[in-house]
């Protein structure tokens, strides 16, 4: 088996960056429909925009590594590297990739028989920051480091260069002309962004030699000090720099955890910040307050961490401070005091986020319900079928965008977004919401309601039923993470207990966590449980017929149980005899073999996960209408996916995946065929369902090879449909871009799906005032 080469995508919470948005046109321009939401970034002239100033950006953590192809890059290597190295080809607003003018005349393939040809012309001003030309010396090191011939490379991705024969120069130092060995369709993803030749001339350099530093570069801006201790990186205006200039003279970008990012943003620690929605909610409460006070009903604060303190818990806490049990009081003055200076942090907090903005956009990413295909009942294609069309996509994808304003139309490809050219809604593939016909698959596949129960208590249809290792998943109060909660049951075993299930209705989980009063807890209180009130009633009637239906059961099947219990009562425990099951029927759940149609649903249970559990709620109570019980499982975030979803340790899982404007490259090893390794499991790539076909694979390979690129995009779409009617990942909704800004800050924000300019980002010039001469 030959290994398959990729490039990596980023997986859950990494998004794609995007910054001032390139326009392009072209054949087929029309193709894909317009973009779901566009970019929010308060696009402003040049001209309007100061020369000069600093812009503090906040990023998740300071990259390990500079150098894009290594395995350890993340989001922040991509955005260095976006603002100081060669990007040839860069993302439109519609998620398109166009040719750069900064480094290219023009790219295009000037033959395509007997061998494919590309000849990029570069602009003649191009140089590196140590003056040399961009030139073909520098393609050529680039292609031998990551064609994969050299294992002493120490590469994560080499798609499309192990595709070239060789690089040379053209008719001038200008030119350089590119002959691939078989076709490549998607030429446009390579040398983007190109290095120097001094970083990938050599293995060693390579490796190690632009982990920390870059020995040239050629953007706007070069890379300047990168600090560990202060968590910082700053870019500055590159002097050599032959475009429109850079209008900032430095950007910052400062690593803060999200879930400080409100916090940071107050204290002028940072200007920019993509946030969640208990962030943003926050933000709004502090213009609602400069408009009509912080104060709710009976002059009590509206929100924030003493909202929640009510008049007896205050006096209680007032006795116990001036008690007479001194080792008491002590306790108790402490915590005022901490309380106290709390209150305050998070009033001068709110002052101070008075000053952003969010602008909102949809992310270049969207959300999708995976479905585990490799054992238990989601092997069957009817079952995986039947879950798909049990979901009211639009309803879910309501729960996300609609109370921030935001179009919810489900997404309706697995390969591209609406507005990026390959896209076309395939979901007729599989059909739409329809509760009889998902029932007629379950059915066809053998599920029934009342079947006969012999399983043990508790045991589970799917792949979880093999033990599993959760001891990297903290538990416990205050961890997120309070164990199981069962569709379909609704007792203390659900790990919470009591008013914790409140009594809202559908989507509670989602109204919960962003009310008023609770935003200013947002960082001290656990995740919210899905397992809204009213499911309790028919919980329990689905119990009481369960049990009344155990007790009817006809006669030879009583016989059999009476048999079964005399039998158990003689038998001797001290010889190890195990006893015997007592039967059950299903109830309203459906039944195969003994078995329950039992899914374990595993979802992460961090801090801005709280939307995606509110979506995987309402998704267990549309299971629960068509027969199938689901155990949603919440898991830290460190081990949500390594533990559960790479490992295939799930049945249903929640997770997104980035949008490429490559998909015949990038998107082949999510839905590539799993391919059995020497050792008898299973080669998966990126393919976490495990669910694939032949055809799906041959559909890739060929839009991989197709220069026609009308004819490439409509296989791509063929290659989508079919991935729809195998049913292994479910698209649900493109997930929400949500980033705090000062509102005098020009071309940065929500970037939706177009790529940055970021010499054109800064600050607005000040008003000129009436009459004053300029």
């Amino acid at each position: 088996m030959s290994q398959r080469r990729r490039r990596p995508l980023a997986l859950l919470t990494s998004g794609v960056l995007a910054l001032p948005l390139l326009t392009g046109c072209g054949a087929g321009d029309d193709e894909g429909g317009p973009v779901a939401a566009g970019p929010d970034i308060a696009a402003t002239a040049r001209d309007k925009v100061a020369d000069g100033g600093v812009l503090r950006w906040a990023v998740d953590s300071l990259p390990e590594t500079l150098n894009t192809f290594q395995a350890d890059a993340d989001a922040t290597t991509t955005r260095i590297a976006a603002a100081v190295l060669p990007q040839l080809f860069v993302l439109d607003a519609k998620g398109r990739p166009v040719a750069n003018p900064d480094y290219l005349e023009k790219a295009e393939v000037v033959e395509r028989e007997p061998k494919q040809v590309v000849l990029y012309k570069l602009n003649q001003q191009a140089v590196w920051s140590d003056g040399r030309e961009i030139g073909a010396p520098d393609f050529v090191a680039q292609w031998r480091a990551l064609n994969g011939k050299d294992s002493a490379f120490w590469t994560a991705r080499n798609a499309g260069y192990e595709r070239i024969e060789k690089i040379e120069r053209g008719k001038t130092d200008l030119e350089v002309k590119v002959t691939f060995a078989r076709p490549y369709a998607d030429w446009r993803s390579l040398f983007s962004p190109l290095y120097p030749k001094q970083v990938t001339a050599t293995p060693e350099a390579f490796n190690e030699g632009a982990r920390g530093a870059l020995k040239a570069t050629a953007g706007p801006f070069g890379l300047g000090a990168v600090d560990k201790k202060t968590g910082t990186a700053s870019l500055t205006r590159n002097p050599r720099w032959w475009g429109q200039p850079a209008k900032l003279d430095t950007l910052v970008l400062t690593a803060v955890p999200r879930a400080q990012r409100p916090a940071a943003l107050a204290s002028g620690k940072v200007d920019l910040a993509e946030i969640d929605r208990a962030g943003a909610d926050r933000i709004a409460l502090a213009h609602r307050d400069a408009k009509q006070g912080a104060k709710g009903a009976g002059g009590a604060p509206a929100h924030g961490p003493d909202a929640s303190m009510t008049a007896a818990q205050a006096t209680l806490s007032w006795a116990a401070a001036f008690g007479a049990d001194e080792e008491k009081a002590l306790a108790e003055a402490e915590t005022r005091r901490k309380h106290v200076e709390s209150v305050k942090r998070y009033a001068d907090e709110q002052t101070a986020l008075r000053k952003f903005v969010v602008r909102k956009s949809l992310e270049p990413a969207y959300t999708q319900l995976a479905m585990n295909g490799s054992a238990g009942p989601l092997a069957d294609e009817r079952v995986r079928r039947a879950v798909a069309r049990a979901l009211n996509r639009k309803e879910l994808a309501e729960i996300v965008l609609k109370p921030l304003g935001l179009p919810a139309k489900p997404v309706g490809s697995h390969v591209a977004l609406a507005g990026q050219q390959a896209y076309a809604d395939n979901s007729e593939a599989l059909g739409g919401q329809d509760t009889q016909a998902a029932q007629a698959l379950l059915a066809d596949a053998g599920w029934r309601r009342g079947g006969k129960i012999t399983e043990p208590a508790g045991a589970k249809a799917g792949p979880e039923s093999a033990p599993q290792d959760d001891g990297k998943t903290p538990e416990g109060p205050g961890t997120g993470n309070d164990g199981l909660y069962i569709v379909g049951q609704d007792d203390e075993s659900n790990g919470d207990h009591g008013a914790a299930h409140g009594s809202a209705g559908d989507g509670a989980a989602l109204a919960g966590a962003f009310a008023p009063g609770a935003a200013g807890a947002a960082q001290d209180r656990t995740s919210p449980v899905l397992a809204p009130g009213p499911f309790a009633a028919r919980q329990e009637a689905l119990l009481r017929a369960q049990a009344a239906a155990a007790a009817t059961v006809d006669d030879a099947e009583e016989g059999d149980d009476a048999k079964e219990g005399e039998e158990a009562e003689e038998a001797d425990p001290s010889k190890g005899a195990p006893p015997k099951q007592v039967a059950r029927t299903s109830g309203s759940t459906l039944a195969k073999d003994g078995k329950a149609l039992h899914l374990r649903f595993v979802l992460p249970a961090g801090p801005g996960s709280e939307s995606l559990r509110a979506v995987g709620d309402r998704i267990a109570q549309m299971l629960q209408k068509i027969g199938v019980t689901t155990e949603i499982k919440k898991v830290a975030d460190e081990s949500f996916f390594k533990d559960h979803i790479a490992s295939g340790q799930y049945d249903l899982a929640l997770y997104s995946w980035p949008a490429t404007a490559y998909p015949a490259t990038d998107a082949r090893p999510i839905f590539a065929k799993p391919e059995p390794a020497a050792d008898g499991s299973l080669l998966v790539e990126q393919n976490y369902t495990r669910v694939g076909t032949d055809h799906i694979d041959q559909l890739f390979d060929q839009a991989a090879g197709e220069l026609n690129e009308e004819q490439a995009r409509e296989l791509m779409r063929k290659a989508d449909a079919r991935i729809w009617a195998a049913a292994g990942s479910i698209p649900l909704y493109q997930r929400p871009e949500l980033v705090a800004v000062k509102p005098s800050l020009a071309n940065a924000g929500a970037f939706g799906l177009g790529a940055p300019r970021f010499q054109d980002i800064g600050w607005k010039k000040p008003p000129t005032a009436k009459g004053k001469k300029k």
